[in-house]
């Protein structure tokens, strides 16, 4: 069985010095959690159980104080406040928004930095990016100074917002964010978080640290906001500043067979991070890694599949190795309506898929999920699953703004233990299919199939060229289906094939500049964008 330096990037491949990060640690229990339900559920559970002296560090794309975590509630604000009023340490790092009326989430955030200062907490609304740019992580850490055992973080895709308290019916959140009328009034949400414990909780909460320390101000891009944040400060109605965090506790022991490697974008600023001060691409640098190893099957789940660039790393894997499939789930439509906002994303789209399909004509399979409605899902979700061994869940997207632009976090998986249900190998290396990742891809499976959720229908799933053609044979029974007038009983299954938006040249001539220029920024160092390299 190979190591974990055959898969995961090491100290000098990560390419960043200056971090305090490991290049990986061993020992953790990675659990994924799919959909927010499921999620927010544990999240409660878990900040209910911190007492004075905790710690609760969380950073955030999209916050909405709002938004119930159950049912019948606590909301962000009642969770994470209520604790601080407990003598939690609560210490929050949010994205300085763009304008709401750009589809952003400007005032929900400073509505959130509000209501938890008014509690005791301390947020600070962070705009330390390129312009136009966004800190896109989204992780919670959870530190027990007295016991580290009972340590705990949730790192992924899922923001604390509307619409993200889906179940895996999608029906919907109760609590829906405005988006594109073909989602519907609720639209359903499709996204996964990992919970991790282990030595890994200690690393997350480095990551925190690295930006909380940082001692260019949150407001350096924008004159303006200092001088309103300025203000508010006076008037003590806003946490300008980040205030000293307590003593990092000792890393929580080992308790898992599962190695974690913590993958980060920054893209090179100036000021610079100082814990980054040419950037970090390493979440590009693991992807590469891993896809270069791939021989019989890539599975990924992923919002925005746009980047010409990145698709060439899956087009070059598909042309060396000729039994290499790519299964791609995606979103139907884009989240927001009107020709600026669809049509450059249908232009990045087109250029990806392009770039695969003529590496492998009949190896590329591209679908998107609806729900037993007809109502597309929404895919939110950042997963990727390499020759069942290795995986990675996260907030960073295939394209080049998540991989060289904005601040992502995405948490890869090694399990050590291998798979005992064949084939035993799939991509016949020697590295043998690990239990983590193979689970994550049938989980995902399962529901997307309607496959019965404990596995006992999984047989044509396990080997990828089955698997291939049983999800290649559900899309197209569903397809038929919707094609015949929707006559007679409903095929079980939620997937569709995926239609690629037909485009007018003219179209392509204006909405291909704004892509790459304001969608799919790059962010690399101009010596690197020259040698077309991460």
């Amino acid at each position: 069985m190979t190591g974990p330096e055959d898969w995961l990037l090491t100290e000098d491949e990560r390419g960043n010095p200056a971090t305090a990060l490991p290049a990986w640690v061993a020992g953790n229990l990675a659990e994924p959690l799919v959909h927010g339900s499921a999620y927010f559920d544990r999240l409660v559970a878990a900040v209910d159980g911190l007492g004075a002296g905790d710690h609760l560090l969380f950073t955030d794309w999209r916050g909405d104080p709002d938004e119930r975590l159950r049912e019948d509630g606590p909301t962000v604000a009642e969770l994470f406040g209520a604790a601080a009023r407990r003598g939690v340490c609560v210490r929050g790092l949010v994205w300085r928004s763009h304008w709401d009326g750009l589809s952003f989430s400007k005032e929900e955030n400073a509505a959130l930095d509000r209501e938890l200062e008014e509690a005791g907490a301390v947020v600070v609304r962070d705009e330390r990016v390129r312009r136009w740019g966004s800190h896109h992580q989204k992780f919670i850490v959870l530190r027990h100074p007295d016991d580290p055992s009972r340590d705990v973080a949730f790192a992924g895709g899922i923001d604390l917002g509307h619409s993200r308290r889906d179940d895996d019916r999608h029906l919907g959140d109760p609590q829906p964010q405005s988006m594109s009328s073909a989602y519907g009034d609720r639209p359903p949400w499709h996204d996964v978080q990992l919970q991790l414990r282990g030595p890994v909780v200690g690393v997350l909460d480095t990551v925190f640290r690295e930006r909380w320390d940082d001692p260019t101000s949150p407001d350096s891009e924008n004159p303006v906001a200092w001088v309103h944040d300025k203000v508010l400060a006076l008037l003590k109605r806003s946490q300008m500043d980040a205030t000293p965090l307590p003593p990092q506790p000792p890393a929580p022991p080992e308790c898992g067979p599962h190695v974690v490697q913590t993958l980060r974008t920054y893209p090179a600023v100036w000021p610079a991070y100082d814990f980054a001060p040419r950037g970090e691409r390493s979440v590009a640098r693991g992807y590469s890694k891993a896809i270069r190893r791939a021989r019989r099957l890539v599975y990924l789940e992923d919002q925005y599949l746009w980047s010409r660039e990145v698709a060439q790393l899956f087009a070059r894997a598909l042309e060396v190795h000729p039994e290499l499939h790519l299964v791609v789930v995606v979103p139907r439509v884009p989240d927001q309506e009107g020709a600026v906002s669809e049509r450059p994303q249908y232009v990045g789209r087109a250029q990806a898929l392009e770039a695969c399909r003529r590496a492998g004509p009949d190896r590329v399979h591209v679908f998107d999920v609806e729900n037993h409605e007809g109502t597309p899902v929404y895919v939110h979700a950042k997963v990727c699953v390499v020759d069942d061994v290795w995986a990675s869940v996260g907030s960073d997207n295939f394209n080049r703004r998540s991989w060289t632009h904005d601040s992502e976090l995405s948490s890869a998986v090694l399990d050590t233990t291998l798979d005992p249900r064949e084939p035993r190998d799939p991509a016949g290396t020697g590295d043998g299919a690990r239990t983590f990742a193979r689970d994550l891809r049938l989980r995902l499976a399962r529901e997307h199939l309607d496959r019965a959720p404990d596995g006992s229908a999984d047989d044509d799933l396990l080997d990828p060229d089955d698997f291939v053609a049983a999800v290649e044979r559900s899309a197209e029974q569903l397809q038929a289906w919707h094609d015949g007038d929707r006559v007679g009983p409903r095929p079980p299954g939620r997937l569709r094939p995926h239609r690629t938006e037909e485009l007018s040249r003219v179209t392509r001539l204006w909405a291909a500049p704004v892509y790459r220029l304001s969608v799919d920024p790059d962010g690399r160092p101009f010596r690197l964008r020259r040698a077309h390299e991460f």
